[in-house]
């Protein structure tokens, strides 16, 4: 039986293996690799493979991240505004945050489930929860949403008490980041040529401010070190 543990991958690879792997997965999907790799087909596709692996090693703790800043928010927001907060006009949510609600409550409408607070919680983005630290956008009055007073200040802050100084821009920009890690991830996209030690270094900074006991939980569990000290390319990585 093969050694399936991380840092053997005794797999050879052919002209006709690399051949048809690359048709497979298509010439353009493999070009960041092949770049990456000088030409070199083995070592692009060994790269990919580390690539699928750090990706696949990142979901837990963005997982937790996403688990943990919605509840909290929906924590403070509810708070303030009422278990359904998102109804609420007080709220002042902008344009884009009521659509991503409404094509929420029309999911779980189609597929049979209630569309209450905690279905629609749990069925908005990552991306969603993200937005709501930022500015906002325009209202559908056509006014300009202004998150600062309505989210931030009276509630949103209070989801990160454990770092007391933060602005709304210091929680939201590092949020942004890894929003735009998790999509990378979700689309299957390279995210090699990332300082991927700071990405990793960057979810339990932000899970701390939110709950340090689940960031020590989380942190504990994850593979990402062991595989961020791989070779990139030495075909190390096995599944």
């Amino acid at each position: 039986m093969a050694d399936r543990r991380i840092g053997v991958n005794p797999f050879s690879y052919t002209e006709r293996t690399l051949t048809e792997i690359e048709a497979a997965l298509s010439h353009d999907r493999l070009q960041p690799y092949l770049d990456a790799a000088g030409g070199d087909r083995a070592r692009a596709l060994r790269l990919y493979l580390w690539n699928t692996a750090v990706s696949a090693a990142f979901y837990a703790p963005l997982q937790g991240l996403e688990v943990v800043l919605r509840n909290a928010i929906h924590h403070q927001l509810s708070g303030r505004y009422g278990s359904a907060w998102y109804e609420n006009l007080d709220a002042g949510l902008d344009r884009g945050a009521l659509e991503r609600i409404r094509q929420a409550i029309s999911e779980l409408t189609r597929s049979g489930s209630p569309s209450d607070a905690p279905r629609i919680v749990s069925t908005l983005s990552f991306g969603f929860w993200v937005s709501l630290l930022g500015s906002g956008g325009r209202l559908e009055s056509g006014r300009k949403a202004n998150y600062e007073m309505t989210l931030w200040r009276p509630a949103l802050r209070q989801v990160f008490a454990h770092r007391t100084t933060l602005t709304r821009r210091q929680a939201h920009g590092p949020l942004n980041e890894l929003r735009v890690l998790r999509n990378r991830i979700a689309h299957h996209e390279p995210i090699f040529a990332r300082n991927l030690t700071v990405d990793h270094a960057r979810i339990f900074e932000v899970m701390g401010w939110i709950s340090p006991e689940v960031r020590t939980w989380t942190a504990h569990h994850s593979q990402l070190p062991a595989l961020l000290e791989l070779p990139r390319d030495a075909g190390t990585i096995q599944f």
